[in-house]
């Protein structure tokens, strides 16, 4: 970072004091933090004192200091650090940041400094002749897409050539600057693709309204009772409010503790068979979609390569006759939707593709599988 100093002593003017109404603005601001605590308010308080001036004078900076009671170096510390503070007099009508960085330099910021250099002064930090204009080089401002750009105060002027700055320039030295159109000097909307949008441009399609709502009768609306409003509904035993506890009775509630279960250990008779529930949805083994199964040979394929097949699935195929790739991937379309089905996958095998991966393993193993997968089997 360049070494900034305070202006010639011919320059600084012999006090400072800030208007009536930042005054009162300086002093809210001070109150926004805790007693003892002043001090934050450094950079807010030089601010509003360069947009009052122009640019932070010497004045200015024991003017902030006394306000918040520190010490002058405090807050020249603050002020000679941080480069939006202009330590030397700028233009009274403007003063031309040019960007400098990679995007705008390669989109056209050097000829923008070259007008500055024609047009103010040929250094940077100098005054033009009427002292109404002055230029720096700045980094980055955050308006790359819409490189070359230019900040004039708090305003931003993007997409620029030569020429159009000198028409800022000379609007601006005019006293006209208010009439430039801030943004975008081009035939865009600030960052949007020049010449307008090139995709969401369809004209939107007419809302459809969704249809009404029938509105339920007093009766349907209230379909649980107010006290149970909100209240899952359940048949657990837990939840019954005839259920006794021991805090309402101890006797009654002695036995709730007798749990019963299919095991000794859960209350119940290990003795007795507790009747099975019969599988629902299953497909019989007899159905005519049931894939054709083989005698197992010598070497069965190693079925856990599919991705979706564990040690559990691989047992149950071979129940069903099926123990190579060749198998999986010949099953049409009924084959895969019965085995599916018998293993409870719910869509599973299509999911996962087994018969594309079946016939990438049987063509030609691993290296066809990668080949077609881009990744190792399981």
């Amino acid at each position: 970072m360049s070494v900034r100093r305070l202006a010639d002593d011919n320059v600084q003017p012999a006090g400072f004091a800030f208007t009536k109404e930042n005054a009162a603005w300086a002093k809210a601001t001070i109150n926004k933090y805790p007693k003892g605590r002043q001090q934050s308010a450094v950079i807010p308080l030089l601010m509003r004192a360069q947009e009052q001036d122009g640019w932070v004078t010497k004045a200015a900076i024991e003017s902030v200091a006394d306000m918040l009671d520190m010490a002058y170096i405090r807050v020249l510390e603050v002020a000679t650090f941080y480069t939006q503070f202009q330590l030397l007099p700028v233009g009274t009508r403007a003063h031309v940041q040019v960007c400098g960085t990679t995007p705008c330099m390669l989109r056209g910021a050097e000829d923008l400094i070259n007008v500055c250099k024609k047009r103010i002064h040929p250094e940077p930090f100098h005054l033009n002749e009427t002292g109404t204009l002055s230029w720096e080089e700045v980094e980055c401002q955050g308006a790359c897409v819409n490189a070359p750009m230019i900040m004039i105060f708090k305003d931003s002027y993007e997409d620029l050539t030569a020429t159009q700055l000198e028409h800022i320039i000379d609007r601006f030295d005019a006293g006209k600057g208010a009439t430039v159109e801030t943004g975008p000097q081009v035939d865009r909307i600030f960052s949007a693709p020049v010449g307008g949008l090139t995709s969401l441009n369809e004209p939107e399609a007419a809302a459809k309204k969704a249809p009404a709502r029938a509105k339920k009768t007093a009766e349907e609306s209230v379909s649980v009772p107010p006290s149970n409003a909100a209240k899952p509904k359940t048949d657990a035993v837990e939840t019954d409010p005839k259920l006794k506890t021991p805090a309402t009775a101890k006797a009654e509630a002695a036995a709730n503790t007798k749990a019963t279960g299919d095991t000794r250990a859960e209350g119940g008779d290990a003795d007795v068979k507790q009747p099975v529930a019969a599988a629902v949805g299953k497909p019989s083994l007899d159905d005519k979609n049931r894939p054709a199964g083989i005698a197992r040979p010598e070497t069965p394929d190693d079925l856990k390569l599919i991705s979706g097949v564990g040690p559990k699935i691989e047992g149950i195929l071979h129940e069903l006759g099926i123990f190579t790739f060749a198998q999986v991937s010949a099953w049409k379309l009924e084959e895969r939707e019965w085995v599916d089905s018998y293993l409870n996958f719910k869509g599973r095998i299509e999911r996962d593709d087994w018969a594309r991966q079946a016939e990438a393993l049987a063509t030609g193993g691993e290296a066809e599988y990668i080949r077609v997968f881009g990744k190792k089997p399981r």
